[in-house]
């Protein structure tokens, strides 16, 4: 899968995002076992190892989607490299209602807010979501 490169003085704004039925919010550092454990069931240990980095950054760069009090989306940016986007994930039965575009644009706009001109989106699964919700394009020869 290859890299994606996102300008990120061109990002939606933050208030133009439609609110979703869960809480959206950067995660706070005592949260890091229930956060991890969310990853490492609903997708990978080294997500969740890679998702422990951001807990390690100040301020936290993880953002975490909750819902009856129960963790069902995630992203994180710094985690594994700088100006770095991901992983990110939403659980199976909370798709489809918006959460991942929120989590990506906050994300990104962290990165911003870091100085960033440029973020980059390391091995993007959906291109195409990347592409439409945040102008994203891919980076010639990234492919590892």
């Amino acid at each position: 899968m290859p890299d994606l490169l996102v300008n990120l003085l061109k990002l939606p704004d933050l208030e133009d995002l439609s609110a979703t039925s869960v809480n959206i919010r950067r995660a706070q550092p005592f949260e890091i076992t229930h956060v991890r454990e969310f990853i490492r069931n609903s997708f990978s240990i080294a997500w969740a190892d890679e998702i422990s980095v951001g807990f390690s950054n100040k301020p936290v760069t993880v953002f975490i989607a909750t819902s009856a009090g129960s963790v069902v989306g995630f992203a994180g940016y710094e985690c594994t490299r700088k100006a770095f986007f991901g992983p990110t994930g939403v659980a199976e039965n909370s798709r489809g209602l918006g959460i991942g575009k929120v989590l990506l644009i906050k994300s990104l706009w962290g990165l911003r807010e870091l100085g960033y001109v440029y973020g980059i989106i390391g091995a993007a699964g959906p291109i195409e979501f990347y592409q439409q919700d945040v102008g994203a394009i891919v980076i010639p020869d990234s492919e590892a």
